[in-house]
């Protein structure tokens, strides 16, 4: 019981983060992430899942300042950024996503504060020999848990990997909508909008529209599909 309780709360603390980057990305507004954090000091902090969920979002944290003409996040907000990434460094026997999902958050981090101390063997991106060969209904789901790399103008080794197959993505997307499983649409979405030679049949934008319609609720969804929307259209810095 303790532990669904911790789940729900971590999952509802995880949407709440979500629904004000979404407000931050259709208002322009800056996105305050340490206002949405309790004070604490890491896993530990059991009363408050508010520092796992920004684990749990991972670099979309900042997607604001990334992809809005504002001012990059203010040095209290960079500091709860910091204490998610080291608070929760992946374990030796983490999944290649979960490495990727960590070491883009470093990225970020690095990017944005110049102050960052990270060690040298922990900014080398991880391999992609799990994706290399992979089946394009694995290879979907796996971008669209990594959908925080999916940036204008940005590359790393799973970027180029996605751009290596993009039939298979788009037919990833066409997959997960059939199957209603609107988060992996939508990531696969945002990775999409990016990529060259995306048949043109597929329809993506009413495609994106159509999954952040059924999306309902789902500040997971919002997020993606406004990501991808603004990529799209082309309001960006």
């Amino acid at each position: 019981m303790e532990q669904s309780g911790t789940s729900t709360r971590l999952a509802g603390a995880v949407q709440g983060l979500t629904s004000e980057l979404v407000s931050a990305l259709r208002s322009g507004d800056r996105f305050r992430l340490a206002g949405a954090v309790a004070t604490g000091h890491g896993p530990g902090t059991t009363a408050d899942p508010s520092l796992a969920a920004v684990r749990v979002v991972g670099a979309d944290v900042v997607l604001p300042s990334v992809l809005l003409r504002c001012p990059p996040p203010d040095p209290d907000d960079l500091s709860v950024f910091g204490r998610a990434v080291h608070a929760y460094p992946p374990p030796a026997e983490a999944s290649p996503a979960v490495a990727w999902s960590h070491w883009a958050m470093r990225r970020a981090l690095q990017r944005l504060d110049a102050s960052f101390d990270g060690a040298s063997d922990d900014d080398a991106e991880p391999g992609t020999a799990w994706l290399d060969e992979a089946p394009w209904q694995f290879l979907t789901h796996q971008l669209a848990v990594l959908a925080p790399l999916a940036l204008p103008g940005d590359d790393c080794a799973v970027a180029r990997v996605a751009r290596s197959r993009p039939v298979d993505v788009a037919r990833g997307f066409v997959r997960a909508v059939r199957r209603r499983d609107w988060l992996q649409a939508a990531g696969a979405g945002r990775w999409l909008v990016l990529l060259d030679e995306v048949p043109p049949t597929l329809g993506l934008d009413t495609g994106l529209e159509f999954v952040a319609q059924m999306g309902g609720t789902d500040a997971r969804v919002a997020l993606q599909v406004e990501a991808a929307q603004l990529m799209r259209t082309g309001v960006l810095v």
